[in-house]
């Protein structure tokens, strides 16, 4: 029974961490099991990516080219496919990316196995395979296993350290024939760094809440003071911006909004769960909605006014009681 990884390349033709993050999975999982690894890389020149990671113990496979340089559904599923059927795997793992969240449920399809998401998890007990994933929001963790095959998994991001050990990788070229393919790729449109304020692999979590946009100790609202602060520290730190929800849902009550917030920056109950090794609260309460999100953040501080707040109830390491604006201003000035 072979475990086959899949990862695919990036635009640099290097492994995203996530990437790495699964092989490390994947071949503790193999291990478990007593059985074989094969690692099937997907790309435009996959050659160094192979290296990166040739002392992992896998025979590589690979499909590359110019036409699998992009995410395209119908050559990824393509190149996915040829790669499993050249292995004949019983267990098909790729990391949780936004390229393989839509091909590797078709493979499924193709291969007539079955198909498991944002897994939070996947080791060998008692020489089964058992997945792990989170429900109601992160609350509770729950194991299944599966007798089909193959089954095929994909691994959420920042539940295992990254895979290290370069080499020289020997890959076996697997031919693929898209040229029936309808779909064209017209190019990629990245956001600047200064633009993109959500960023996973950010050191740092910042995170907004409502206090910014209400009336202030001299009884008004000012939020383009807010909007100016918040960005200053995000340019100087590459921190990764989140929100709650009272922040985001605040332009349905008519009120003032920080203009670059989205519900895509929600963190807590119902919003992301985030897995920064630091996070930065302000103007947040701290209750136990919000908090939920914050559960993978490893240091977790906070600035509110009020000293008997959520976040003082142990819900974090360091609470500084005081005023968002003032304390951030005066830390805004120490970054320079």
């Amino acid at each position: 029974m072979t475990v086959l990884y899949l990862a695919h390349t990036e635009c640099d033709n290097t492994l995203h961490k996530s990437a790495l993050e699964g092989l490390a999975v994947a071949g503790d999982l193999a291990a478990g099991l007593g059985e074989d690894l094969a690692v099937g890389l997907i790309g435009g020149d996959v050659a160094a990516a192979a290296d990166s990671i040739a002392d992992c113990g896998a025979k590589f496979y690979a499909v590359s080219g110019a036409d699998f340089a992009d995410g395209r559904y119908a050559s990824d599923l393509a190149a996915a496919e040829a790669i499993a059927k050249a292995v004949g795997p019983a267990i098909v793992i790729g990391p949780d990316t936004s390229r393989f969240s839509r091909a590797l449920p078709g493979l499924a399809i193709r291969l007539g196995g079955r198909v498991d998401t944002h897994l939070s998890g996947f080791t060998a007990e008692g020489g089964k395979p058992v997945a792990k994933r989170w429900f109601y929001r992160q609350r509770m963790e729950g194991t299944l296993t599966r007798d089909e095959r193959p089954w095929i998994v994909t691994l959420s991001s920042g539940i295992a350290a990254p895979f290290s050990g370069a080499g020289s990788a020997a890959v076996e070229a697997v031919s693929v024939d898209v040229s029936g393919v309808r779909t064209k790729v017209q190019g990629l449109e990245c956001a600047s760094e200064d633009a993109q304020t959500i960023r996973p692999d950010a050191n740092l979590l910042f995170v907004a809440g409502a206090g910014w946009t209400k009336k202030q100790v001299d009884g008004a609202t000012h939020v383009d003071v807010a909007e100016t602060t918040i960005q200053t520290f995000l340019g100087a730190t590459k921190a990764s911006l989140g929100s709650s929800k009272s922040l985001v849902d605040i332009s349905g009550e008519g009120g003032a909004v920080i203009s670059f917030l989205t519900h895509m920056h929600q963190v807590g109950q119902t919003g992301a769960t985030p897995r920064h090794p630091k996070g930065l609260a302000t103007c947040c309460h701290g209750e136990e909605p919000h908090v939920v999100g914050w559960r993978f953040i490893k240091e977790r501080r906070a600035i509110n006014t009020d000293a008997g707040c959520g976040w003082a109830q142990g819900k974090c390491d360091v609470l500084y009681v005081g005023d968002a604006f003032a304390v951030m201003k005066k830390v805004n000035e120490l970054l320079g």
